[in-house]
């Protein structure tokens, strides 16, 4: 499949009304993790669930960051389940030990399937930022160690580049906050990955990853006047390139209070409609 590189339709966004969430425990790779489960409508064993991981550049965030998103997503997908866990921030354990935490909590669905009323038929992962770099390499372990198996995975304005090299982030004038967004993404980093030879490890950095065949099908979606889009695109195009049916959405700029305010942006933009295309597409 080959990428789709527009700008997104505005659509209307849901309300947040009559979804049902619940507070859990997972598990992590090192102890139990908080976590939330989102479904909307009559009760059901959903066939598809699908698992966020949160923003907030490895060093801060949690569930809360993103709940109103999560809210509307299981609005817009009544037929899907969407579990949103925390995971090990950098300032308690810098890498591997969030991305250890991400697998271990895909595993650990795959062995609570009731709990999570699902029937375990697809499983699909999604973050926003930091959290959607989890995403990305939950999908290279999960194909590496051969588990659990994924049905797609959704990046939504993901970093996936500790060098903060690309274009976008350093030369993107259209975005009045660039500067205060790349020192953040610096300072994030340094955080997650204190050691130098890290950052090169497909683990930490998916976009330098020369391994990225067989991988699940992927939605990335990035923004017109975000530092970060151009990393994404460039991760879609290497995914493509390897085979990997992609689609790769460039949304309409949206405002940000402040750079950690990823799921506000991905609210505004309406990018609800766009992942539900895509968890659609997965169930054909």
């Amino acid at each position: 499949m080959s990428a789709v590189l527009e700008r997104a339709p505005a659509t209307a966004a849901a309300g947040s009304a009559d979804v049902n969430v619940r507070e859990l425990e997972v598990a992590g790779a090192q102890g139990a993790l908080a976590a939330r489960l989102y479904s909307a409508g009559t009760p059901v064993r959903r066939d598809t669930l699908v698992v966020f991981f949160h923003g907030g550049g490895f060093v801060s965030g949690d569930l809360q960051e993103a709940d109103e998103f999560l809210r509307h997503l299981a609005l817009c997908s009544q037929e899907r389940a969407v579990l949103a866990s925390n995971y090990t921030l950098a300032t308690v354990s810098p890498f591997p030990a969030a991305v250890e935490d991400a697998h271990a909590v895909l595993l650990w669905t795959t062995k609570n399937k009731a709990k999570l009323g699902w029937s375990g038929k697809r499983l699909v992962v999604m973050g926003i930022e930091a959290g959607a770099n989890l995403a990305a390499v939950c999908a290279l372990m999960a194909r590496d160690r051969a588990a659990p198996k994924l049905a797609g995975q959704i990046l939504v304005m993901p970093m996936l580049d500790p060098g903060l090299s690309t274009c976008s982030m350093r030369q993107m004038n259209d975005c009045p906050d660039r500067e205060k967004v790349t020192s953040s993404c610096a300072e994030a980093y340094r955080g997650y990955l204190p050691h130098a030879a890290d950052r090169a490890h497909p683990y930490a950095s998916p976009l330098r990853s020369t391994r990225l065949k067989n991988l699940p099908p992927c939605l990335i979606l990035s923004t017109e006047d975000d530092p970060l889009c151009d990393e994404a695109e460039q991760y879609g195009a290497k995914l493509i390139g390897a085979g990997v049916p992609t689609t790769v959405r460039r949304m309409p700029p949206a405002p940000l209070v402040e750079p950690g305010g990823r799921n506000e942006c991905a609210c505004k933009v309406h990018a609800l409609a766009e992942i539900a295309s895509f968890l659609a597409g997965l169930e054909r």
